[in-house]
This record gives C-alpha cells, structure tokens and sequence, in this order.
C-alpha cells in the first residue's frame, strides 16, 4: 500500500495528461465521476496493475496526442511487448482484438466520440472478470471483447456497439409477414412498354443493402430510433416492392384506396382489383377501382334492400284503361309533328354529311358500331325516368317522359294551372352492353291526362315488376311498374303499368269515332291520388306545385315523399289503413293524404332525395339556395345546413355519406359553377369540384353501379365523371380533369333554306321556335366510348377543355341544343345505359361500354341464373305481341 500510495501522484499527474491530450470529450460530470471511480481503483490495485495501467495510458496518450512526451519516465513498449498496448482496431472492421500472453485484455484505440466510458472504468470491469465477480458488466465493454467472449454474450456489431434485440425481433416478424403477404400477391400485368423485375437483380439488392447496413452500423446517437427507417431504406423498398408501370398523379386519399385494393384476396376470396398501372379500358388502376368496389356493393345491398313483389292489390285493369280516338287524342297530343334538322358526327367514323329530320314518335335505326339510338318526342323534355326491372331478367327496358305540348311553352311556377298532358312510355328493346337492341325505339303507349305538366315522376324501386308472360285472369293484365307523376296543379297521382303487350291483347274498348289512333294512347283510372292537407281542408292545395318526388329506396316502399313550391315536404304512408289518411274515391280509387309534414325551406323545394343506404334520412334542395340533410326521426332542426348556389338537381349514390349537386350559374362565384360533391356532415369533408360548367346544369343523374354521374347543361354538352372514393377525404384528390369525359356535344348551326350547310349565316336572335327551326340545325358531336385509351390528347376531350375554358353564351336566343334531363339506367342488365334529351325534344340513347367493370360483367350471369331459377318458365324478354308493337310506327 505504501508504494501503491507513492505512485499515486504521478499516476494521476499521468492520467490527466492523457486525458488533455485527447481533447474535451466527456463533460464537467462525467470527468469528476471517472476521477473519484480512479481513486477507487487504485486504492484497490495491485502495484503490477498500476504499471499496466501506466503503460496503457502512455500508448494511448502517445497516439492520440501526437505531442512529444515525457520518455524518460516510461520507456515505449513495442506490439509485441505483453506488457504493451494491443493495436487498435479500425473502425467497421471485423477484427477481434489480440489478447497478451496472461489473458489479459489491452484497451484498445478509443474513439473520440461523445458518451464512451473511461479507460478506468474499463479496466475495474476486466479485473472483476479476472476476479469472477458477479457484478453485472456494463454493455459498452462488450467492444473489448474478442470474438469468442461475444459470440457468448450479446452480439456486437464491428463498431463495438450491441446490436438492438427488439428491433431484431421485430424485423424478423415484418419479414415473415412480409413473405406470406407477398405469397398471395399477384403482381399486375405488365403494361406495353414496361420491363418485368428481374429476381436475381432483386435478390442481390436485398443482399446488398443488408450488408451495407452492417457495414455502416456504428455508435451514433442518431441511429438510436428504433423503428424508424431512413430514406434510403424507404425507397430501396419501394422499388423492391413496386412493379414497373407508371404511377399517374395521385393524392393521398387515393393512395389509401390503392393500398386497399392492391391486388391482395378480399375477405370474400374475391380479387379485389389492381391499382397500378393502366386498366383493359385506358383509364388508370386507381381510377376504375371504386367502381368495382360500388358494383359488388349494390348488388349486396340491393339483395337486403329490394323485394320481389310489393303492393299485391295495385294490379292494372283492362276496364280502366280507354283507348283514345284521333279527335280525342289530339289535345293531348305534342303540337310539332316533325323534328328540327339535326346530324350526327361520330369519333373516329367519317362524317358523311347527312340531316336528319324525324317525324314525331318515330326513331332512327340504332348504330350498328356505336349502339347509340336517337327518337323524337314532340317537345321540350322536362321529365324522364327509367323502369326498374329485376336483376338478370333480360328483359325490354322501358322509359317514361313527359314533354311540354309546343316548344315555346311557359309555365308559372307561382300558382295552380292544369291542362292537358301526355305521358309517354317507350320501348328500347333488351339492351346489352356488347350488342345493344337490333330494333328502333317505339312509342309502347301513352296516358293522356289533365292535371297540367309534370315536373317529376318516380318509379317504385322495386316489387312491382312482373314477367309480361305471367298469367292473369281477364280484366287483370301482367304488370311494368308503379309510376307516381308530380303535376302542376298540386297533386301526386300513381298508376300501375301494365306491359304493353298485356295492353295490346286486351284492348277492346269501343270509341266514339269508331277508329282508333296508330298509337296507344289511352285515359287511364289512377291508382291514387296524393294530396297535401287532410280530409278536412279543402280541394285547392295551399302549398302550391310539386316540383320533385323521391320513393323510398327500402322494402316495403310504401313511403312517398314529395317537395312544394312553398318549401314544405310531405310523406305519404301507401299502405295506410287510417280514415283520417286513406279515403276510398266513388270511382274505387284512393285518395291518401300525408302522415308528416314539416317546412324545409323558405322556398321551393326543387329537388329531393332519399338516402339508399338508410331510409331515416333525406336530402333536400331548396330555391333559397339552402341543401338540407334531414333525419326522419327528429325533423325540428336538419342535420346539416349548406348554403350555396342556386341547385337545380341532386343524386345521391349508394355508398357516399354525400350527393353530387347540379346548380344554376346564377349565383355561382366565377369559376365554381359546375358539379360538386357535398358532404352530409358527418364526416366533414368540404366540397368537392366534380366538373367545372359553363352554363346550368339543369340536371344530374348517377349511376350506383358506374361509381359514374351525368351532368347536361344549357350548352348542349352531356358529361359523365367517374367519381374517387368519396369514403375517404377528396380535398387534395389531383387531376380530376382524367375523370370526366363528353359523352356527346350538341350544336346549334345556321345552315341555308336548302338545308345545306353555310358558313356565312349567323344564327338569328330569337326566341321563336319557328324562325330558329328555318335557319339553323343542331350537330350531335358523339365520343366513341368503347374505349379510353390516350383520352387526353383525343378530340373531344380537347374541346371540353376548351368548352370548360372559353365557352360563351348567348342568352338572347332560343337555348334549341340545351339539355333538361339525363339519367342512368339503374339495372344490372342495362346497368351502362343513358338517355337524355331537351328543348329540342330529341331523345338519345348511349352505352358506356368503356366503363363496364369486370364485376358487373360476372354478376350479370349470376342474376340471370338466379332470376330463371326464381320465375321457373317465365322469360322476362318480351312477347311476340310485344316485339310487333314496337316495331310499329
């Protein structure tokens, strides 16, 4: 202990020496704890570990420093010396460090990084391993190990830092995860143009990498964050995992859905869709896969939604329907017998030039290429709607409308008018997505009636469709559907359709005159009539017109809702038994009055929608520019408020918590008229610019199986955009211009006396019909839509653009191209179909074919298998009877 107490001083003097020459390292703390640790230590050593220690802090001040020091007191030992200090080993090297002759373990080279311990704390650590001490050694030390030493106790890595066990672990669980994910997934087919992954070039990038990672592990504090890749690592996964097809701009909600639908099994062994890269039809991965989403969606719900036969009592009798004369249809008839002059111009077909002008109730032959169809009605359409049918019913699809009785027809909306109105219900044949219908469209009939005009009609959902073979004792007939029609004098009135060749064989009324008309028409005996009020109140309505209707899309339907000029919406019970709602008319009809009434705007209410996925609630849209979502269960305050523009229209598709709105530009900030989607308020997304609009948008229609709405505006442009996944948030959604798309263009033209086209001309400014029908035409510009590939750079979505951008307006005419109402088919079996017509009373028919999805296209042999099972021999394609009357002009 005395010479242990001798040596102290200079040993001390010595190791403050060293640790001068090594720089500031540690701090203030660290200093003074590794100073009273050295007291410690050499109270307890030995002298011949004094004298290593001394030997060890000369090596290190002596390559450290590189100062010249004090080499009298200690001579310098050499590599061999076992006594000296053991070269130091490099930095990222795998080297185990050299051992001297008694075991025991030279210090080696310590690095000047923040944070390492002292070399006396180092060696008290090796003499309590010589001493076998069970005190617990620090995990730093582990660097001074050699490679046996650390092969038994914690794995270090080549810069002496331990490696972390729960990242280890965890890694290794994301890579087994890793690898049975990627065993189900099928990787996408590569586009043209793109270049398979090699899987050795893979293999050798995985390998790479790893070893890179070991190489470049190291002591730095940054690297302490577990879990948390770098950059690097990130992209290298990327292009691991990723395939080799272009990506399309993409917003972050669109990345979640690709994610989602990346090509992994859904829950049901179904496939879901690929998201990457470019689909059959030209549009992206991203884009068509909330549609296959939205068509699986549909038929599930339409399976817990929609019944096979409601309202048994409401079927069509013969008796009730009197088949009018010539003189006693004329009035109810449409005053113009022939259509103005009009041409077609397909994309990608060469123009040739001709004009049609077809007589009223009459059709064009459908295109054999295109599949379009084109009919005259005879005026302005304001009212149109398509009849439902059962699902895989291959069945004719029919449509109901109604147009005003002359082209330049007003209508105040302010008071009660009646007069005479006609409905029409026309034949389009069994459409088909491939190959359309082989026949012209027909006039099946018509029902003349003398409430005024229609501004909106509904069909029942469904339930109310049978086979048109179903046997019926006479004077039943087979029955279409149920329509409820909205008249101007204030009331609803239903009627129950029958097929029109059960109407066919049954018609043996006699007439007055003794001579029928070539077309069905005939006075029909409604079901019942809805009326506002009670059975107290008077006859005249207080509430005014009803501009919109909405059936209730659930079994058993038997809630009709509809909105009033004076902003009050009232919902009727159909198959209510009270006195005080039902009263039974002299002439067996009903007459129902409403169960709830409530005041939803301070104006009209012009349009009203009832949500598809829960009959509690309801979206109205009011004159006072207000949108409001309404529960049923408490109606004194809406759920949600939005004023904004003047709305003419609104859809709700089957899986949004929202409805896409059709405005008027009257109110609209410059720039923001068009289409939006707004949200009900639940998930508080804000509005969402489906499509910019030039002029108003005088209706909308939305496809739930097409993820798809249709837009026709004033300027005569019918566009369809296929809608995001609006579950997620669609504020940052980019390029949505790639969505939407011109179904066709329509055109007001001067053209000479002759019929021939002049350039000179300029179209005169006027509101009659008569002078405009003389000296212009319209030009139906059509896209071809069998496909979408490089729409961009394709014609008619370079005059959309352009249309969106520089379009005017020329308010002081005739408005003879624009469009009043278009809707979507909403059968499965003519699920891409869409008509649309307006002030020129011309119809058109078009199919969607490029958006038909591919679990559309499985579903549809499914539901015809299913409906044959359900209806046995009784085919829902229609009777010979059938076919020669809507092949009759």
């Amino acid at each position: 202990m005395a010479s242990s107490a001798a040596r102290g001083p200079r040993c001390r003097e010595r190791s403050r020496r060293g640790r001068s020459g090594r720089g500031s390292v540690t701090t203030g703390r660290s200093r003074s704890r590794s100073r009273a640790r050295e007291g410690e230590l050499r109270e307890l050593l030995p002298l011949r570990d004094l004298d290593a220690l001394d030997h060890s802090e000369e090596g290190v001040e002596a390559t450290k420093s590189q100062k010249k020091t004090v080499r009298n007191q200690k001579p310098k030992s050499s590599p061999s010396d076992p006594n000296g200090p053991a070269p130091a080993e490099t930095e990222g090297c795998g080297e185990p460090s050299r051992t001297s002759e008694n075991g025991s373990v030279p210090p080696p080279k310590a690095p000047g990084k923040r944070g390492r311990k002292s070399k006396t704390e180092m060696l008290l650590l090796k003499l309590s391993q010589d001493l076998e001490c069970p005190t617990p050694e620090p995990i730093c030390v582990q660097k001074m190990l050699g490679s046996s030493e650390a092969a038994e106790g914690l794995e270090t890595t080549p810069g002496g830092r331990p490696k972390r066990r729960a990242a280890k672990v965890a890694l290794l669980y994301l890579q087994e995860l890793a690898e049975e994910l990627t065993s189900v997934y099928q990787p996408p087919a590569p586009t043209e143009g793109a270049q398979e992954p090699d899987p050795e070039r893979i293999q050798k990038k995985r390998r790479s990498r790893r070893r890179k990672e070991e190489e470049t592990d190291s002591d730095d504090p940054a690297r302490d964050a577990d879990f948390v890749p770098s950059k690097e690592v990130l992209l290298q996964a990327e292009e691991e995992e990723g395939s080799d097809a272009p990506l399309s701009e993409m917003s972050e909600p669109e990345l979640e859905v690709v994610r989602g639908h990346g090509g992994r099994m859904s829950s049901s062994g179904r496939s879901k869709p690929q998201c990457r890269g470019l689909a059959p039809n030209g549009f992206h991965n991203s884009i068509m896969a909330p549609v296959e989403k939205c068509s699986s969606l549909t038929c599930s719900l339409r399976d817990q939604k929609y019944s096979q036969w409601e309202f048994p009592d409401w079927i069509p009798l013969a008796h009730k329907w009197t088949c009018l004369s010539e003189s006693e249809a004329a009035p109810y008839l449409p005053a113009e017998e022939k259509s103005p002059l009009f041409s077609i111009q397909r994309e990608g077909i060469e123009d040739d030039g001709v004009l049609y002008r077809v007589n009223r109730f009459n059709s064009l032959q459908p295109h054999e290429e295109r599949l379009d169809m084109s009919f005259f009605v005879g005026g302005p359409v304001w009212a149109m709607e398509w009849c439902p049918s059962p699902e895989g019913s291959a069945a004719s699809q029919y449509v109901a409308l109604y147009c005003h009785g002359s082209m330049e027809e007003t209508h105040s909306v302010a008071g009660l008018h009646g007069g005479p109105a006609l409905l029409q219900l026309w034949g389009l044949g069994t459409l088909q997505q491939e190959q359309g219908s082989a026949d012209k469209a027909g006039l099946a009939y018509a029902v003349a009636a003398d409430h005024g005009c229609v501004w909106d009609m509904k069909f029942c959902p469904s339930g109310a469709w049978e086979p048109p073979t179903t046997a019926r004792k006479h004077p039943q007939m087979s029955r279409l559907g149920l329509l409820a029609v909205a008249f101007s004098d204030g009331k609803v009135v239903l009627y129950s359709l029958p097929h029109p060749g059960a109407l066919q064989r049954s018609k043996r009324t006699q007439v007055k005159d003794g001579s029928f008309h070539k077309h069905v028409i005939c006075k029909v005996q409604c079901i019942a009539t809805l009326q506002v009020g009670s059975i107290q109140a008077g006859n005249a309505s207080e509430c005014g017109q009803c501009f919109s209707l909405s059936w209730m899309p659930s079994k058993p339907h038997h809630h009709l809702a509809a909105g009033f000029y004076d902003g009050t919406v009232a919902v009727w019970n159909l198959l209510t038994k009270s006195l005080l709602q039902c009263v039974r008319q002299p002439d067996d009809s009903l007459k129902l009055y409403p169960f709830r009434c409530f005041l939803a705007h301070d104006h009209a209410v012009r349009s009203i929608e009832w949500c598809k996925a829960d009959s509690n609630f309801l979206v109205t849209a009011g004159s006072d520019r207000k949108i409001k979502f309404w529960d049923l269960r408490r109606l004194y305050e809406p759920i949600n408020s939005i004023k904004r523009f003047l709305s003419t229209e609104v859809a709700w598709l089957l899986p949004y918590n929202g409805v896409t709105v059709a405005q008027d530009n009257c109110y609209a900030s410059y720039g923001l008229c068009g289409i939006h989607y707004i949200d009900a308020g639940y998930l508080g997304f804000k509005a969402y610019f489906v499509a910019p609009r030039k002029g108003t948008v005088w209706s909308i229609s939305g496809s739930d199986w097409l993820n798809t709405v249709a837009a026709g505006d004033i300027t005569g442009e019918l566009v369809a955009a296929v809608l995001p996944d609006l579950a997620v948030n669609p504020l940052n959604v980019k390029r949505s211009s790639d969505r939407r798309f011109p179904v066709y263009k329509a055109d007001l033209l001067p053209c000479s006396p002759a019929g021939s086209e002049g350039g000179e001309q300029v179209l005169p400014k006027t509101r009659l019909y008569s002078e405009m029908v003389t000296k212009s035409y319209i030009r139906f510009r059509d896209t071809d839509l069998r496909s979408f590939k490089n729409f961009p750079s394709r014609e008619p979505m370079r005059r959309m653009h352009t249309q969106e951008v520089k379009a005017e307006l020329s308010l002081d005419r005739l408005q003879l191209e624009s469009l009043h109402k278009v809707r979507f088919s909403p059968n499965l079996d003519s699920h891409g179909w869409l008509v649309s017509g307006g002030q020129a009373g011309i119809i058109r028919a078009h199919c969607l074919v490029g958006l038909a999805s591919g679990v559309g296209r499985q579903l549809l042999p499914e539901r015809r298998a299913h409906f044959s099972n359900l209806y046995g021999d009784k085919p829902g394609s229609p009777s010979p009877a059938e076919e020669s009357l809507l092949l009759a002009e």
